[in-house]
């Protein structure tokens, strides 16, 4: 059981999808993500075993090595393909109850900024550790971030996301309003013109400057 609960994981890792997948080329032909938790499965290995033992260990691997500088994005993409690949086969088991999400986080790239690519690195790193991501997608206002809070009572963090120096000004309104009305929720902000000090200034409580950051910050805070 052990060892194809690691071979899981070294296939997301690298990003060996399935067995069709060319990618990596020293794994060319051998089974991937999908034919390994497939196997897993039936075998009798528990989801949620499958899931904390293998995809989350895989995907943990990608975000130290991203925050670290040794893999690049396209890394993170199709380590995250072969992650949604396997995860595809654990849904019937989180509809079911018998796997359940460590908690819930909303994600928006803030107002005026359609820049996505950051935070959808973050969505991707999250969601591979085992968070529910709820994309609010780009531009995002105070009022569909306040909405989404007020239509889910159980979102553990907000995380705002700016790629520009105008409006990365946008993120102490947002984070004022969101604070006003839910004190008791924790915002991460990211984005490349920002810094741990203008996170301070502006009231968020946490500033990540990786993926990796981001969801270690939710494990030891939220969990």
């Amino acid at each position: 059981m052990n060892e194809l609960l690691s071979q899981i994981a070294h296939c997301i890792e690298f990003g060996k999808v399935d067995k069709n997948s060319p990618y990596p080329p020293d794994m060319k032909g051998q089974d991937g993500a999908k034919e390994l938790t497939e196997l897993a499965l039936e075998s009798g290995i528990p989801a949620e075993n499958i899931l904390n033992n293998a995809m989350l260990t895989g995907m943990k691997r990608v975000g130290e090595k991203f925050r670290d500088g040794k893999i690049y994005v396209p890394n993170v993409l199709i380590a995250a393909k072969a992650m949604s690949t396997s995860m595809e086969l654990l849904k019937p088991y989180f509809l079911s109850g018998e796997v359940k999400h460590k908690g819930n986080v909303i994600l928006g790239t803030v107002a005026g900024d359609l820049h996505d690519i950051g935070k959808n690195l973050v969505k991707m790193v999250l969601e591979g550790g085992g968070w529910n991501v709820i994309d609010l997608g780009v531009d995002v206002t105070s009022a569909k971030f306040l909405s989404e809070l007020s239509n889910n009572s159980d979102v553990d963090a907000v995380g705002l996301s700016a790629l520009l120096t105008t409006t990365m000004l946008n993120m102490k309104v947002i984070i004022s309003d969101i604070k006003s009305q839910f004190p008791h929720i924790p915002v991460l902000v990211g984005g490349a013109p920002l810094s741990s000090e203008y996170s301070e200034k502006i009231g968020a409580d946490f500033y990540s400057p990786n993926p990796q950051d981001a969801l270690e910050y939710l494990n030891s805070k939220i969990m």
